[in-house]
């Protein structure tokens, strides 16, 4: 069987339990979504679509509008563009399980993209400006610029 990319996603999930959509269909592009996600920790899964897929980053905290503040932002495994809508319980027993609600969604323009930084303009209705992604000896930031 060829390979289209989603082991892993497919690996962590039971598509017979899990509400969460299985990667194969089409989805938006140009689009960001945080999903508020209370699993074992309550974190904030902030998502790009980029090159066909959402790359993603688990955030601690809630991401913040304000430029003085930096959140740390774990990179976890892409996913597919249909989980921009996704919004629901995974069960018990397995990946991620928990409440997974969207805090904040909208489009978004990248001005800048290398593999150590990502720069981008939100037109979100929480977040919006332009916020980067930059990665640091310690790991991932996500914070909006102070240059707008």
């Amino acid at each position: 069987m060829a390979s289209d990319g989603w082991e892993e996603y497919r690996r962590r999930r039971d598509f017979r339990r899990t509400p969460e959509p299985e990667p194969g269909g089409s989805g938006p592009a140009g689009v960001f979504v945080v999903q508020k996600h209370a699993a074992r920790r309550l974190h904030y899964d902030f998502r790009l679509s980029l090159d066909g897929v959402l790359k993603s980053w688990a955030v601690p905290k809630e991401p913040s509008d304000d430029p003085r503040v930096r959140r740390l932002a774990v990179p976890t495994e892409d996913h597919p563009l249909e989980y921009a809508g996704f919004e629901g319980i995974i069960p018990e027993g397995g990946y991620g399980a928990g409440r997974v609600e969207i805090w904040d969604r909208g489009t978004y323009d990248l001005e800048s993209g290398s593999p150590d930084k990502l720069v981008f303009r939100l037109h979100g209705e929480r977040l919006s400006g332009r916020f980067a992604l930059v990665r640091t000896r310690v790991g991932w930031l996500l914070f909006k610029t102070r240059r707008q």
